[in-house]
C-alpha cells in the first residue's frame, strides 16, 4: 500500500527555508561604453598624432627638457609659488580675523583690501608693481632711501604681485573656515580661560586645517601656473626662459611642450602633498578639540575644588 506524506505547512517567513540565493545581475550601460570608447579613441588619435607629426622635433624637446636654463626657470616657478602661496596664508588670516572683528574700521579696510585685489586682473597687478618706479622714483623711510628701480626687480614685483592677490582669496576660504567651527568652542576657551589670541591659535585655527587643506591645495596649484603671467615682467620663470629659448631658434611647439611637462609634473607632485595633507587631517574629526578642551575644562575645575 503505498503511502503518502501529509503536506506540509509553508514555512513561516524569515525562516531559513524561506531565503533562497538570488543572482545579481550588473546593469549594462551601453551609453556609458560608447562614451567612454569614443573618449578613448579621440585621445588615442590626439597622442598618436603629436607623436607621428612631421612638423614636431621630439630630439628638440628631449634636448632642452633638462637644459640648465630650464630647471632656472623651474627652481624660480618653484619659488615663486611657495613663497606667494604662504605670504598668501598669512595675510589672508590677518584679513580674515579683520573681517570677523568687532572693528567696524578693520572690518571696512578688509573689505576693500578684498574688493580691490580680486577686483582687478592679475596681470595689471604685476605690470603696476614693475612700473612703480614711473609713480615714486625713490622710495623713502624718512632716514634711508632706495632707487625703486634697483629695489623693485622682477621677482620683487612678481612676488609682491602674486602675494597681495593670493592673500585676498585665501582671507575668504580662511573665513569660511573660522565660521565652520562651532559656537561652542568659542565658549569652552572662554570658560577655560584662554585669551583671544590663545582661543584663535590653540582652539580655532587648528579646527579649521580640515575645511581649508582643500581649498588652499587648489590654490597652491593654481599659483604653479599663475607664475607664468610674470612672463610679462621677464621674471625668468619656467616660461620665461622657454620663450627666450624659441624666440631665437624658432621652436616654439617644442619648447611649449617642454614648459607643459614641467607644469605637469609640478602639478602632479602639489596634488599628491594635498592628498597626503588632507589624508593626515581626515582621521580628526572637528570633535577632537572639543573633546580636549572639555577634558582640559573638566581638569581645572578639579583642581580649583582640590585648592579649596
Amino acid at each position: 500500500m503505498k503511502t503518502t506524506s501529509p503536506p506540509q505547512a509553508p514555512a513561516p517567513a524569515g525562516t531559513a527555508r524561506d531565503i533562497t540565493p538570488l543572482e545579481i545581475v550588473p546593469l549594462k550601460r551601453y551609453g556609458r561604453m560608447v562614451i567612454a570608447a569614443v573618449a578613448v579613441l579621440l585621445v588615442g588619435g590626439l597622442v598618436f598624432a603629436l607623436v607621428t607629426s612631421k612638423n614636431l622635433d621630439w630630439s628638440v624637446v628631449g634636448q632642452y627638457l633638462f637644459a640648465p636654463v630650464i630647471i632656472e626657470g623651474v627652481i624660480l616657478t618653484v619659488q615663486l609659488t611657495v613663497l606667494a602661496v604662504i605670504i598668501g596664508i598669512v595675510l589672508g588670516i590677518v584679513l580674515a580675523l579683520m573681517k570677523l572683528s568687532d572693528n567696524r574700521v578693520l572690518t571696512v579696510l578688509a573689505d576693500l583690501y578684498l574688493w580691490f585685489f580680486r577686483g582687478t586682473p592679475q596681470l595689471i597687478q604685476l605690470i603696476f608693481w614693475f612700473n612703480l618706479a614711473f609713480l615714486f622714483p625713490t622710495i623713502s623711510l624718512g632716514f634711508v632711501s632706495w632707487d625703486t628701480n634697483a629695489l623693485i626687480t622682477p621677482f620683487i614685483a612678481a612676488l609682491i604681485g602674486l602675494s597681495l592677490n593670493e592673500g585676498a582669496y585665501m582671507a575668504e576660504i580662511i573665513r569660511g573656515g573660522i565660521l565652520g567651527v562651532p559656537k561652542g568652542q568659542r565658549e569652552a576657551a572662554v570658560a577655560l580661560g584662554f585669551t583671544p589670541l590663545q582661543m584663535m591659535t590653540k582652539i580655532i585655527l587648528p579646527q579649521t586645517m580640515r575645511m581649508v587643506i582643500p581649498p588652499t591645495g587648489n590654490q597652491a596649484i593654481a599659483m604653479l601656473k599663475v607664475t607664468s603671467l610674470v612672463s610679462v615682467i621677464s621674471a625668468r620663470d619656467l616660461l620665461t626662459n622657454a620663450q627666450m629659448i624659441y624666440s631665437r631658434n624658432y621652436y616654439v611647439i617644442e619648447l611649449l611642450i617642454v614648459a607643459a611637462a614641467w607644469y605637469l609634473l609640478l602639478t602632479t607632485i602639489a596634488t599628491l602633498l594635498q592628498n597626503q595633507l588632507e589624508k593626515k587631517y581626515a582621521g580628526r574629526s572637528g570633535n577632537t578639540a572639543s573633546r580636549g578642551t572639555n577634558r582640559g575644562l573638566l581638569r581645572r575645575l578639579t583642581q580649583m575644588g582640590a585648592q579649596r
